[in-house]
């Protein structure tokens, strides 16, 4: 009993925790990420430093090149390889790093790269950004043109083609600042064409055919750039690549920034707080409950949330307590499915597929949801049906043995190995078994059990 009180508050503060963590950290899902303030080292290295964007692009890849910039310019390094193989991603990251490369103090290399890869919508912008573009063969580009969510009225038509300008001026002011072709640029956004290595090559999208990166260091040696205002040479005959992989922290970030990844998050933070509530004191449950919830909070953060999606899915949870605590006949457990679903299938705000909870999970974690919380009612119900068998109550029609004769004056019973003070109506001999009726006090009210009768 003293562990039970001392620990309900626990479950308690973990629970206001992980809802002030939600609150705090969801509505700022979409904010702005500052540009790193590039500073360059004392001297020139032989370094060539070589970075990776598999994937969707997410705040965590914008993070990632961020460093990754920062650290070659206080390295001093000659340059930054960075390859691409992506799909696409964020239009707010893909700014963002793009300026960050525009304003970088050291050559910036994209290449798409290995073979097969490509540097799709969100990724082919990056690659035209680069101070060099370069591709591998059997590689492709473009399919930029922005995709928003709805269609088909004359309001989401206006909005689509206020996107769509503005993503294909933002594409020409990147080809012009790049010397690259202004039209392909526009058509890449307005028309989604997408571009082999070769007929890049030949519409002057990128600079070079690579086989890898040490034949791309070869082919763009001896080139004069425009380096943020200042005329440079590369020269990397002598210089090393070095890997520059993201860190710890990035790659964590990276993986709970997958939408699938902070959904799951999310619904384990949700069930461990709920165990904890209904269960006080196992305190496990709820620290893992509250550390999910805290870090699916996080990750949101670095998410575009839709703030109804996160509200229904928290409507879904308050029915689904209710059920539990309400005899509803499942009223409330299929309403708290419904908002689940919808909430889940409206929680990230993005058109493109990858950037969104996948129905290959939303499904089976509403079916188990809903099942669980069925489960637990059964349950609720069948303990609220089951017959009493501690405390006071639990006495009430059990059967005892008469110790010398019992009446309406008083008299006494052995039950469950204690000698009881009882009363009857009726007279009662030495011997004879009782039941007990009810409970005054501290003494029963028996009668003659009725198999004795």
């Amino acid at each position: 009993m003293v562990s039970h009180v001392r620990t309900a508050p626990l479950a308690r503060h973990i629970f206001l925790f992980a809802l002030v963590a939600l609150i705090l950290f969801a509505p700022g899902a979409c904010a702005d990420r500052p540009l790193h303030d590039f500073v360059v080292g004392p001297g020139p290295s032989n370094r060539v430093l070589v970075g990776h964007v598999n994937g969707p692009i997410g705040p965590a890849t914008g993070i990632y090149i961020d460093r990754l910039l920062a650290d070659a310019a206080g390295q001093n390094a000659s340059g930054v390889v960075l390859t691409l193989d992506t799909p696409g991603g964020l239009s707010d990251t893909m700014r963002e790093i793009v300026q960050a490369i525009l304003a970088s103090r050291v050559p910036v290399v994209t290449f798409v790269y290995p073979e097969g890869a490509r540097a799709a919508s969100a990724g082919a912008l990056i690659a035209l950004s680069a101070h060099v573009s370069a591709m591998a063969p059997g590689t492709n580009i473009g399919a930029a043109h922005p995709v928003t969510i709805g269609g088909g009225d004359n309001k989401d038509d206006t909005m689509t083609e206020k996107v769509t300008n503005d993503a294909a001026a933002f594409a020409r002011s990147i080809a012009t600042r790049r010397g690259r072709s202004v039209e392909w640029a526009e058509r890449v956004v307005r028309e989604s064409i997408s571009s082999t290595a070769e007929e890049a090559l030949a519409a002057h999208v990128i600079d070079v055919i690579a086989r890898d990166p040490m034949d791309l260091l070869k082919k763009i040696s001896g080139r004069r750039l425009d380096v943020f205002g200042t005329e440079r040479t590369l020269s990397f005959a002598s210089d090393e690549l070095v890997e520059a992989p993201p860190t710890f922290r990035e790659r964590f970030l990276a993986t709970i920034s997958e939408p699938n990844i902070a959904y799951l998050l999310m619904l384990a933070g949700i069930f461990g707080i709920f165990f904890e509530l209904q269960h006080p004191g196992a305190i496990l449950p709820g620290v893992v409950g509250g550390l999910s919830i805290i870090t699916a909070a996080f990750a949101f953060h670095m998410l575009p949330v839709n703030a109804a999606g996160l509200a229904l899915i928290a409507l879904a949870l308050v029915l689904f307590i209710l059920e539990v605590k309400v005899t509803s006949h499942g009223l409330l457990a299929v309403g708290g499915s419904i908002a689940m679903l919808v909430g889940s299938l409206m929680l990230i705000d993005s058109p493109l597929p990858f950037m969104r909870v996948s129905l290959a999970v939303i499904i089976p974690s509403v079916i188990a949801t809903a099942l669980f919380f069925l489960f637990v009612v059964s349950m609720a119900v069948r303990i609220r049906k089951r017959r009493v068998t501690t405390g006071r109550e639990g006495l009430i029609g059990l059967e005892g043995v008469a110790r010398g004769a019992v009446d309406s004056h008083g008299g006494s019973v052995f039950l469950r190995g204690e000698f009881w003070n009882a009363r009857s109506d009726e007279s009662i001999e030495d011997g004879a078994p009782v039941e007990v009726m009810r409970i005054d006090g501290l003494r029963l009210h028996v009668r003659r059990a009725p198999r004795s009768i």
